[in-house]
């Protein structure tokens, strides 16, 4: 017996001591497999989404150029990846875009974008790439979500956010749609979902019980009543503030997918982050995620091997002055590194050898 033990004892000391956690948890074996796997096999498929008329302040629809000139693409190509980059959705306009029963504003915009958006998503994710869709204001996850959900049905949404936009019509007071996204989608908020011009195409393609939000701070009372009454996951800043934030994404993806097979959504608005961190966002909230915080999210999703579709919401370049979009921009271009395979600790591109100097024949060994 004593043997066992030291044996057991002396695999454990070769470790890195966030591998004995899991251990003692008995999650080793999967944990294991999920931070072995190589990042440079990966595709990912980049899909702009510059809409802004979920919300009242223009700008959102400069959002993905703004990341494209600040890198995002080379970045990711240095982490080893296959990146094709499809370009922007289409973002028709529609001058008589009102609804006279209701305050919502700009439905048919919204509508127009989310069909298009989805068709994207879909095909992205079809052809075997993971998807990044780049915002634009966070009406698009209507669009991105519902096109994830034709392509695989069983995934579930982490929500990552200051707001929990799951307002229906009739419970926002603003009107405006980048609040209402999930309400659309959700199965059980169906009976009180209003009719609006456009979103015909739209199924109900979430359970409630598919959805875990992180970050929450400024939460309307009917979201918090449909919060509560649904059941859905929900860590706010304080939950991330009382347990950590290795706890709550233990958490939040325990209570998603205990058996670690479903395919994963990531919906990440960048006001989630302390305005210190995203200043160039239309809604920001004191008391929000470091960039620490947002990173260790992202890596621990993407180390399930099952993150397939990432939304990058609200950066406005055209809000605040040039520091301040240089901020925004890279805080966004390192919550999307991380998802795709980038590590704090360091990583490499896949079939890396260290170079062997021209004047000698001599073939180096690998480093032990």
């Amino acid at each position: 017996m004593r043997s066992t033990v030291l044996a057991r004892r002396l695999r454990i000391r070769d470790l890195p001591p966030t591998l004995t956690r899991d251990i003692a948890s008995n999650e080793f074996s999967s944990f294991l497999k999920q931070k072995m796997l190589h990042f440079g096999d990966r595709k990912v498929g980049v899909v702009g989404c510059p809409v802004h008329h979920g919300q009242a302040k223009p700008g959102t629809e400069h959002g993905p150029d703004a990341l494209r000139e600040g890198g995002l693409i080379k970045k990711l190509m240095g982490l080893g990846l296959d990146v094709h980059d499809y370009g922007d959705v289409g973002t028709p306009s529609h001058e008589d875009d009102h609804h006279f029963d209701l305050p919502v504003k700009n439905p048919k915009h919204v509508a127009t974008a989310s069909e298009n958006i989805a068709a994207d998503v879909y095909n992205v994710i079809k052809s075997g790439r993971t998807c990044l869709a780049l915002g634009g204001d966070h009406s698009m996850a209507i669009g991105s979500i519902f096109g994830h959900s034709l392509a695989e049905p069983e995934h579930v949404v982490v929500w990552v956010d200051a707001h929990a936009d799951i307002n229906t019509p009739l419970t926002s007071s603003s009107g405006n749609m980048h609040g209402m996204p999930l309400s659309f989608l959700v199965k059980e908020l169906q009976p009180y979902i209003s009719k609006l011009p456009g979103f015909e195409f739209i199924k109900p393609c979430l359970s409630a019980k598919n959805i875990a939000y992180i970050g929450l701070r400024d939460v309307d009372p009917g979201e918090r009543y449909i919060i509560e009454k649904l059941g859905i996951q929900s860590f706010s800043m304080s939950e991330v503030d009382r347990h950590g934030i290795k706890d709550v994404v233990e958490k939040a993806m325990h209570y998603l997918d205990p058996e670690g097979v479903k395919p994963i959504h990531l919906s990440f608005d960048i006001d989630a982050l302390d305005p210190s961190l995203a200043p160039s966002t239309g809604t920001p909230v004191p008391g929000g995620l470091s960039i620490r915080e947002g990173n260790y999210i992202c890596e621990e999703l993407a180390a399930t091997g099952r993150l397939t579709c990432v939304d990058i919401a609200e950066v406005n370049p055209s809000l605040g002055n040039e520091r301040d979009n240089l901020i925004t921009v890279n805080s966004a271009l390192s919550i999307i590194t991380h998802c795709f395979g980038g590590r704090r600790q360091g990583t490499y591109p896949k079939n890396y050898q260290i170079p062997i100097p021209t004047h000698t024949n001599h073939v180096a060994p690998p480093p032990s």
